[in-house]
């Protein structure tokens, strides 16, 4: 049977009156007969050479090895799609997804300082437990991105083989066509030569014998043509796998394509954000402890300014005062004025009293000595 090398061609000549297909190195292979070419004219009369009119078992195996490879191809896909479990590398995409969007970095821009329960209580500053939070998040990121690697690995080998089964998958298109021809070929050399000459014979002989060489015959080029007709509908399923691989090879490239972005862009992007972030809150909290330290300078500067005020205006009003002030001293004179005319009044008046005693002593001397001249005389 004919190799597929056979029908290689190089990419200058496509010139050719027959289909053309890629192989996965690009090459150009004619998917079809060339009967020009040595090596499919010694492939068909080869397949010809299969059959034997007189043995119908041989028209029933007619190209029944190539439509197998093509079952084994289908059988193939088929366990390569098994066994890919694409949609796992999905969910873990979906996972991995779902998983950053869940940790929202924004949570570092809310009330990090611990309320009054916080501190007796001692629960943890909100910082602190978003650092824990990244590091178990940064962990399932890794079990992910570990689990992504194999799964593109996995997929990059399956585009290999995928690449060999639609190289092989050429090579059994090209086979079933050399068998349709050889079957084609041998159909027209039944109808243009053999069948005419047993019927000419049947209808000329009296034997009955020639008649049913004529009807067996007839038998045998309806099975092969049925024959051919199959091979027919395996070339066209065949067709049809060739764009298949292709197809889930690309999907397979555009998965290994999403896979290595999540994990170089996103991934990364992810962490740089959350560095980004960390940062800023730390910027955040340097400036709010600026803030602070300004802010009480500030204070500060204005309680000193304000206290000098008050006290140089204190300093000041008792500096410019006299030793004493002229308020009291009139007050204390106007004191030391009424105490001596209040003296002067008192004295007066205890003068006035003591001459008014005097008078009033004088008197009582005077009746107490009369009183004891009485005693005298009535003694």
């Amino acid at each position: 049977m004919a190799e597929s090398k056979s029908s290689v061609m190089t990419k200058e000549k496509t010139d050719l009156a027959f289909p053309e297909v890629a192989t996965s190195k690009g090459e150009l292979v004619v998917i079809e007969v060339d009967n020009k070419s040595k090596q499919d004219r010694t492939a068909i009369e080869a397949a010809k050479k299969e059959v034997n009119y007189q043995d119908t078992a041989s028209i029933i195996s007619f190209g029944v090895k190539a439509q197998r490879q093509v079952t084994t191809v289908s059988e193939q896909m088929l366990e390569g799609v098994r066994n890919k479990e694409t949609g796992e590398a999905g969910e873990i995409l979906n996972s991995m997804v779902a998983t950053l969007r869940g940790f929202d970095v924004k949570d570092l821009a809310g009330n990090t300082r611990p309320g009054i329960m916080a501190r007796i209580f001692g629960f943890m500053n909100p910082f602190v437990k978003m650092i824990q939070r990244y590091e178990k998040v940064q962990n399932q990121i890794g079990a992910m991105e570990s689990k992504l690697e194999e799964h593109i690995t996995t997929l990059m080998r399956d585009v290999t083989a995928l690449d060999r089964l639609y190289d092989s998958s050429l090579e059994y298109f090209h086979t079933l066509a050399i068998y349709i021809a050889a079957g084609e070929e041998m159909l027209k050399d039944l109808d243009e030569k053999i069948m005419p000459e047993l019927k000419a014979k049947a209808q000329s002989s009296s034997d009955v014998l020639d008649s049913q060489r004529l009807n067996d015959m007839n038998n045998v080029r309806n099975a092969l043509e049925r024959k051919v007709h199959d091979l027919r509908l395996t070339r066209q399923v065949t067709l049809q796998s060739i764009p298949s691989i292709r197809i889930i090879q690309d999907n397979d490239n555009n998965l290994v394509t999403k896979i290595q972005s999540s994990l170089v862009n996103t991934v990364p992007l992810w962490k740089t954000q959350m560095a980004q972030a960390m940062t800023i809150y730390h910027s955040m909290e340097a400036g709010k402890a600026v803030k602070a330290s300004t802010d009480l300078t500030n204070d500060l500067l204005e309680s000193n300014a304000r206290n000098l005020k008050d006290a140089n205006k204190v300093i000041r009003t008792q500096v410019e005062r006299g030793v004493f002030d002229i308020t009291v001293i009139e007050k204390a004179n106007q004191d030391l004025i009424d105490t001596i005319n209040e003296s002067l009044a008192i004295y007066e008046e205890g003068k006035v009293v003591r001459k008014d005693a005097e008078v009033r002593l004088v008197k009582c001397e005077q009746a107490l000595k009369e009183r004891l001249k009485d005693l005298k005389v009535k003694v």
